[in-house]
Formats: C-alpha cells, sequence, structure tokens
C-alpha cells in the first residue's frame, strides 16, 4: 500500500510528518463493470449477416417466343458486367437488320453508371425523392405501409425511364452484382433483371478491350445441342 507524507507545523516549531492512506477499494468497480457489461449486451443490437437475395426466373423450355413479354427498345438499356469493375452499357436491342449499337464503357464511381442512369431516370428520381423530404419534413405524414405502395405505385406508372437488363460475363465476381444492384436502388430505377449475356455481348466487350470496337454483326456459329 503506498502511503503519501506530508509535514504539519507541531509544537515547538518542529515539523510533524503525517501519513495518508492512499488505498482504493476496487470491490464497488467490479459491481459497476458487471452492471455495464450486462447494460450493453441488453442495449447493443447485433450486425445482422447481409443477404442479398436474388430472384431469378426460371427458364421454361416450352415457351414459344411470341408468349415472351415485349420489352421497348427504346427503354432498353443493357448493362455488361466484365469484371475488374468494368461495366459496359449499349442502349437498344441488338438485332442483325439494324446498325450495331454503340458499347460504353464506365465503372461504379459517382460519375460512371451512376451518373448515366440518374440522367436517364431523372423524372421519377426526382418525384420519389420530394415525396421522401415532404414526409421527413412533416409536410405529409403516412404510414410506412403508405409510402411504401405510393413509392410502388409511382414505379408502376413510369413510362420515360430505362428498362435495365444486367448481364454478366464469365469474369464478373459476385460483387459485381451486388455493386450494380445497389446503383438501381440510388438510382430508383423502376425495372431491372440479371438475364443471360449473349454471344454477341462477349464480342462487343472483348473488341471493346482490344481498341477495335465492332461495326457490323459478327457471324455466330450455331453449336450443335
Amino acid at each position: 500500500m503506498a502511503q503519501i507524507q506530508s509535514k504539519d507545523q507541531g509544537k515547538g516549531g518542529k515539523k510533524k510528518a503525517k501519513r495518508y492512506s492512499t488505498e482504493i477499494d476496487m470491490t464497488p468497480m467490479v459491481d459497476l463493470m458487471c452492471l455495464l457489461i450486462t447494460f450493453f449486451m441488453l442495449t447493443t443490437a447485433f450486425a445482422k449477416p447481409k443477404v442479398m437475395v436474388i430472384t431469378m426466373p426460371e427458364k421454361d423450355k416450352t415457351e414459344e417466343e411470341k408468349d415472351k413479354p415485349q420489352i421497348s427498345a427504346e427503354r432498353t438499356l443493357n448493362i455488361l458486367l466484365a469484371g475488374n469493375d468494368e461495366v459496359f452499357y449499349y442502349k437498344g436491342q441488338p438485332k442483325p437488320e439494324k446498325p450495331m449499337p454503340q458499347l460504353v464503357k464506365s465503372d461504379f464511381s459517382k460519375d460512371g453508371i451512376r451518373r448515366m442512369l440518374l440522367d436517364w431516370n431523372r423524372d421519377l428520381f426526382t418525384q420519389i425523392t420530394e415525396y421522401r423530404e415532404k414526409r421527413l419534413t412533416g409536410e405529409i405524414i403516412v404510414a410506412d405501409s403508405t409510402f411504401n405502395k405510393t413509392i410502388k405505385q409511382m414505379k408502376l406508372d413510369d413510362k420515360k425511364g430505362p428498362i435495365v437488363l444486367i448481364k454478366a460475363d464469365t469474369a464478373a465476381r459476385y460483387k459485381d452484382i451486388v455493386n450494380i444492384i445497389d446503383e438501381m436502388a440510388i438510382t430508383n430505377i423502376a425495372s431491372y433483371a440479371v438475364v443471360d449475356i449473349g454471344e454477341v455481348e462477349v464480342m462487343m466487350i472483348q473488341a471493346v478491350k482490344a481498341g477495335t470496337p465492332l461495326t457490323e454483326y459478327p457471324k455466330i456459329q450455331v453449336r450443335e445441342k
């Protein structure tokens, strides 16, 4: 036990040293620590596993071409994921009887694919953002179910925004899928789907990487099943 000595004026002018104990009783601290641990265990929100569920449509081999849903070529946006954070996109639907679409290279930065999506989806994005701000400021008071239903209806009523087809190359990774779906949520894209990439689109990516973009449709050899 440590001690502190201090001098005090005694009788006859002599200074007498006084001793003060510095011992600290730690028993109450142990009880306090137990209470704090219990408090934090009961009040701390444990991190939940982050899982993204992607529901892919089943392919119906018996489905005829005429029964498939038709997508407007003017609103179609094809996003190709090529790995290494490389993103390519082109507008419209590739058809041999039409000019070859121009493949544009982009990335996941704020001035990359997000900027293009925001420019195209500006009307719906502004409409949803203003509605959210009104609810946050208290200008409108609605329940969560009503709020979500209104947002969903806004997306259903949208007739100008892009219909995005997400296609992943063999070099793409799971994180690329997660990143592009995050961009869909950030930019309030109403309609998007993850579909298979075509052989022509793979060739388009390879040609752009090689610095010789395709100017006409390549001849695809039909593989025998």
